[in-house]
């Protein structure tokens, strides 16, 4: 089978996103973006009312729905083609967002936040995406500490994954993300990108989100925000030829040109 790869559009309508917020404050301005994105080549929105930065405070229910839900049902009219993701830890945010036209839940607690979200999930016969993260934004980055991180992170993963099954999830709708970034180093991010195929092995697709992160910059000698769309790259073709296949990020038309050229390269080898 030829390499599949499907790129996540970030739709944040958020005002303290770590490389956007406030951008996309006003629903029309957000869902605007989206066709954008949707028109660079996203396969999938993603859409998220509460930022999941480092030190990120929470955001209440009422407030993150009246950010999200307008924006989800003016996608699904404006870009009816297109899978809609709600980046959610919230039931009760889930539901409304699925009514609007969202079919993927993308949390970042995988399913530990709120234990009514399962149940929304495996209800609604939706995919969800369930990501590992050490602690919680507000801690995550407070020198996190691992004895083998690959192996680590795919224990949790392995174990939210039956977690999900065992309350009804069918396990084809489920994916897994291994948290690049979310209580990790830069050594700790490296490690699960150079070792990813080893989360493949749990056999579900995989989403690898690395857009713009700061190890990025660090890496390339101290980049800004918007100066890591090589890193971006970087990141993502590897991550392809790992064996992921969903990438969420911000620059969509360059990681879909890059992805192309890698598919394209990967399967002429696999051909022969």
């Amino acid at each position: 089978m030829d390499p599949v790869a499907r790129v996540m559009g970030v739709v944040n309508v958020t005002p303290d996103s770590f490389s956007d917020g406030g951008r996309y404050l006003d629903p029309d301005a957000a869902v605007a973006h989206g066709v954008e994105l949707a028109g660079q080549g996203a396969a999938i929105l993603d859409v998220g009312g509460e930022s999941t930065r480092p030190g990120a405070a929470p955001v209440e229910p009422a407030e993150e729905l009246r950010r999200v839900v307008p924006v989800v049902r003016g996608l699904a009219r404006a870009a009816p083609d297109t899978t809609l993701s709600v980046d959610t830890t919230k039931a009760a945010v889930a539901r409304d967002a699925l009514a609007a036209g969202a079919t993927v839940v993308n949390d970042v607690s995988a399913l530990r936040a709120d234990p009514a979200l399962v149940d929304v999930v495996a209800e609604g016969g939706v995919d969800c995406c369930l990501m590992h993260m050490q602690g919680e934004p507000r801690t995550m980055q407070d020198a996190p500490h691992y004895d083998d991180v690959v192996s680590e992170v795919k224990a949790f993963l392995e174990e939210r994954l039956a977690f999900a099954v065992g309350h009804g999830v069918d396990e084809r709708r489920v994916w897994l993300d291994p948290g690049i970034g979310f209580g990790k180093t830069a050594e700790h991010n490296l490690q699960l990108l150079a070792r990813l195929d080893e989360i493949v092995a749990l056999g579900r697709p995989v989403v690898v989100g690395t857009s713009r992160k700061t190890f990025l910059g660090r890496l390339a000698g101290g980049r800004d925000t918007g100066e890591r769309l090589p890193g971006t790259i970087a990141t993502n073709v590897m991550a392809f030829e790992r064996g992921a296949s969903v990438f969420r990020v911000h620059d969509v038309a360059a990681v879909v040109d890059a992805l192309a050229v890698a598919g394209a390269t990967v399967a002429a080898v696999r051909h022969g």
